[in-house]
This record gives C-alpha cells, structure tokens and sequence, in this order.
C-alpha cells in the first residue's frame, strides 16, 4: 500500500552553505540539497532523493525504447581485453580505459561503452537476415578514468548511461534505426522536462560516418554551439559554416615593417585593417611527421578536432621546431617558405585572392599578395579546419548563426561496418553471402541528464524540479509538528496519495524558516503550507515552485486540485 515519505525518515542532509568543490550552479544545488555526495574525485554515491529522479528518467527511456522495438538487457561492466584488441581500440582509446589483469594475468578493462561487448554477444547468435533488424540495450554505470573529473556528474569517472546498439542487414536498415533512435532521443528530452538542441556532433573515439547529439542548453554547459533559426545546429567541433573573408587590396607584392607584430590583433591595428582581412598562419608537424603550415582567416581559430581528422595525431611546432624547419614565428606566410613543408589553407580563404600575410621574415609582413601569382595552394590541400562561431553564414541558409554553450545529455553514431569487420561479426544475406551487419550505436548520459536538468531549473532558493523527474510531486509543509494542524497535513498528504501522487510530509521539528528554506532548495513541484489560521479557516496555501504563486484552496479540496495540475505534467 503506497503511503507519504516523511522528511524525519528521508535520508536527505542538506547543507547551509556551497561547497568548496562545486563551480556549476546544479553541482552546488545537488549537494547542498542532500541529492548526491562525493566519494571521491569524480565518483558520487546517489542518495535516495536522486535514485527517485534516476529511476523516473531510466523509465522515460524504458517506454520510449519499447516504442521503437529496443530489447533491453544487461552485459558485465568489466569487459575482456581480448574483445578491444580485436576491435583495434585497446591501444586507441587511450588512458581514460581504465586497463587491468585478474589473478590468472588476463587482461580485462572498465566498460567505458559496449560495442565491442555486444557485437561480440550477437556475431555467433545473429546468423541470417531472417533475423534482423535487432536492437539491443542496456542501463549500466560505465566508467571513464577522466584526468580531470569535474563539475559533479557532468564529468565524472564513473555515471550511469543508457547504450544501444543496432544491428541490421543493409545500410538503409541501419539509417532507420538511427532515425529512430534519434527520434526517440528528442522524446526523451522534451519528456524529460530538457530544452535540447539535436546538434551535428565529431564521432570521436566511437567512430563511424555520422553522429548527432543533444545538447541541452545552458550557460554552463562545456561544449560550444552554432545553430540557425531554419534547424541547422551543430557543435563547434563539428560544424561547417559560410566564414566571411576581408579581402586584401590588390597591387604588386610589397614588404612593408611591421616592427612588434607577431600576433594577429597588433598586424591588423598597425596596417589599420580588420582582423578578418589578415591570414593566421599556424606551424605544425602532422601524424606523419611531416612539416605543414595551415593558413585560416585572421579572425578565426583552428580546430583541434577538425585538424586531427585532416593531419592525424598532429601537434603545433615548439620554437625549436620552429626554429629547425628555418621559419620566424609570428612572421609566417606563404611566399618563399623553406622548401620541404606543406601549405594547406582553409577552405573560406579558397575565394580570397588578395592575403596579407607574414614575410618569413621577422617584424615584416606582405602586402597585395596574390594567390596564384605569389605562392601556389595544391588543390588536394584546401581543408575545414577552422571552428565555426556566432554570426558565421548557416551552411543551410546562409544566415547568421548563433552562438550558444549546451551540456551532451545523449549522442546518436551510425557505425556502419566499423566493429563488425573488425570483429568478423557476419551473417548470411538473402543472395547466400556472408555479410558484415550495418550496426549503430546510441548513449543516453542517465546521471548527467539529472544534473542538466537541475541546472536547466533552478533559481536563486534552490531546484525548481519539473514534475516529470522530481523526486517527490508534491510537500506538505505542517508548521506545527502536532496537534491538529499535523494531523490535516496527514490527512491531505493520504488524500494526495490516493489521489495518485507521490508526497512528502516535512514533519520535522523545525522553524517554519527553516521548512520553507529547504522546500525551495528541495525544489518538489507543489507546496502545500498549513498553520493554524488556515486549518481554523479551512484552508490551505499551495505554492507552485516554478512560478512562486500562491492561492487558498479549501482543504477538502486540495488533494484533487494537485491531481488536476500534477498528472497532467507527468512524463
């Protein structure tokens, strides 16, 4: 028989003041709220509070995946190493797999994600188209050996994620999958009580041909955005934007003195040009160990991960590196660079003819130099690499982007072959051939959607939680422990629980300054505030959270008028 919590019983600890630890607004909120409490550097234990709001968002996702025809099951955290090896990741990942060996020297590893557990699972079982499409998922914690773990469960080491994996016969199977576990995805969110963007997404250390994200948007969010009123969005790693070039004047080629001006800013007020009208040179030695120079317009930056899908494991010159190929820093350009390094240019700067442009020469730069008369770009070596920012052209419309922060909450890949060839992970296709699946995979961040949605909601009092994840709908807040004002707040608190929803009695002996303090850090959706004037009038005050509005309303009345507003909101 379901009954109310009571606020004597929760095991809760608030606290008075932020800790130390805590930058975000949601990290502080959850700790000082008694939500969740640290462990150690990125590992957090969840209180009850949060394993009511976890489970609320593991059910969203339950439904949701049913929907769309995802069986869910359940594969061991630690993984054998001999699956990573095969996959070619073992070395790849990097030192945020957290590696290991039992007692009989067998190497195994924390499942940061489970591709290759579950290509491994279906590639002996899964033998004929006959049996595709399948869609297999589970909700697990995974753990990440992050260097710096931060910002609570934004960035910790271990979390609880939802991922699935597709397996299909053909590629158009496989992009249905995608489409509706992207689909699927927005649901969860806007469910969930998210404002998120679906943002084209780098498939990083996963893989594949395309990705996309959600981000939910927030100040404080770690990754950078550029979105278009027409839906474009994209993450400024991935994104490709219109960038408007200055062009340079035209003339003959002319060195002028340019004393101190080895950056971009001092070049562009000593010639009285704007800094898009200037050309950012930037030294690097690629993957291969080879010299390059990469030009992008003065007013824009490389991107680190576009450069990486260009150049490979790149790094920018040291100054002694500098300093060995015969280049000036801050005085780099195209025309009479030593030989044997490689120019490459954004693609922006394909149109502009006119660069002004470092002289290879220190405290000199050029002036009117002209592509195709002074130096020469091979065609193979024009390349995006810049990161996109606001007021870039929509690569769609052409209109000004957007510039916004968001918080990965979930990601969509579409894997195609890459596990199942390097697997040997195959079935039988309807012509007789042995055929690798088309596969895709997809991550729901369980515990960051929790912190994001707290750090999409909250004020300057506390959470403002949406019904559709709040721990408890519902507090009643008696401001007499006993006597006949506690028992009309148990009263209203049955009704309540009869009427459907979930409620907590704050039963404590406190200050009526101190119930109210915690109900607003709390953030429970409805307050209903009992003292003796309204119990003696027959009613009481019920204060939305959200919105801070209060109205009377008669005490028989009450637990049908939160049914009426609470039901309706649920996830």
């Amino acid at each position: 028989m379901k009954t109310f919590a009571k606020m004597s019983t929760t095991y809760a600890p608030t606290l008075k003041e932020d800790p130390a630890e805590a930058e975000l607004a949601s990290h502080k909120l959850l700790l000082r709220a008694g939500i969740i409490r640290k462990t150690a550097a990125g590992l957090y234990s969840y209180l009850p509070l949060a394993l009511r709001s976890l489970h609320k968002i593991e059910n969203v996702i339950r439904e949701e995946m049913e929907a769309i025809g995802a069986q869910e099951m359940l594969v061991p955290m630690v993984t054998p190493g001999e699956l990573w090896h095969d996959s070619g990741r073992w070395e790849k990942y990097g030192p945020e797999l957290m590696r290991m060996e039992d007692r009989h020297g067998r190497e195994f590893c924390l499942g940061p994600t489970h591709e290759e557990t579950f290509t491994d699972l279906v590639r002996n079982e899964l033998r004929s188209y006959k049996q595709l499409p399948v869609t297999l998922y589970q909700i697990q914690d995974k753990f990440r050996d992050e260097m710096r773990p931060r910002f609570g469960l934004m960035r910790g080491r271990e979390f609880i994620m939802k991922d699935a994996y597709s397996f299909d016969a053909d590629v158009e199977g496989m992009q249905k999958s995608y489409e509706d576990q992207k689909d699927a995805y927005a649901r969860i969110c806007e469910r969930c009580g998210l404002q998120a963007l679906p943002v084209v997404a780098d498939s990083g250390q996963i893989g594949g041909d395309t990705s996309v994200e959600y981000m939910a948007i927030a100040d404080a969010g770690e990754a950078e955005l550029v979105w278009c009123d027409c839906g474009f969005a994209a993450d400024t790693e991935a994104a490709t934007a219109v960038v408007s070039v200055e062009e340079g004047q035209s003339g003959e080629l002319e060195k002028v003195y340019t004393p101190n001006c080895s950056v971009i800013v001092d070049v562009a007020a000593f010639l009285q040009v704007g800094q898009a009208g200037t050309r950012k040179a930037l030294a690097l030695v690629t993957g291969d160990g080879e010299p390059a120079i990469v030009f992008v317009p003065g007013d824009h930056e490389m991107n680190d991960v576009k450069a990486e899908h260009t150049f490979g494991a790149y790094h920018l010159m040291t100054d002694e590196e500098i300093e060995h190929y015969g280049l000036v820093k801050g005085f780099i350009g195209p025309v009479g660079l030593p030989d044997g390094i490689a120019v490459y240019a954004d693609k922006s700067l394909s149109a502009s003819e006119w660069w002004l442009v470092g002289a290879n020469e220190r405290d000199y730069h050029y002036v009117h130099a002209r592509l195709g008369r002074d130096f020469q770009i091979a065609d193979d070596r024009w390349v995006d690499v810049v990161t996109a920012r606001e007021g870039d052209g929509c690569p769609r419309c052409g209109k000004p982007l957007h510039g916004a922060r968001g918080i990965e909450v979930s990601q969509v890949f579409q894997l195609g072959t890459k596990y199942s060839e390097a697997m040997g992970a195959t079935f039988m296709d309807e012509d007789g051939k042995e055929k690798p699946f088309q596969m895709g995979c997809y991550g729901i961040g369980v515990s960051r959607t929790l912190q994001a949605v707290v750090e999409q909601h909250h004020d300057e009092q506390g959470i403002v939680w949406p019904v559709c994840v709040a721990p408890y709908e519902v507090e009643v807040i008696p401001l007499d422990a006993k006597g006949e004002v506690f028992e009309v707040a148990e009263r209203i608190a049955a009704a309540a629980v009869e009427a459907g929803l979930e409620v907590v009695v704050d039963d404590r002996k406190e200050r009526a300054g101190v119930k109210f303090a915690d109900a607003d850090l709390m953030g429970y959706p409805y307050q209903v505030i009992l003292g003796k004037r309204g119990v003696k009038n027959g009613v009481a005050e019920v204060k939305d959270r959200a919105t801070g509005e209060r109205q009377e309303i008669a005490l028989d009345d009450v637990a049908s008028w939160l049914a009426d507003k609470v039901l309706p909101q649920r996830a």
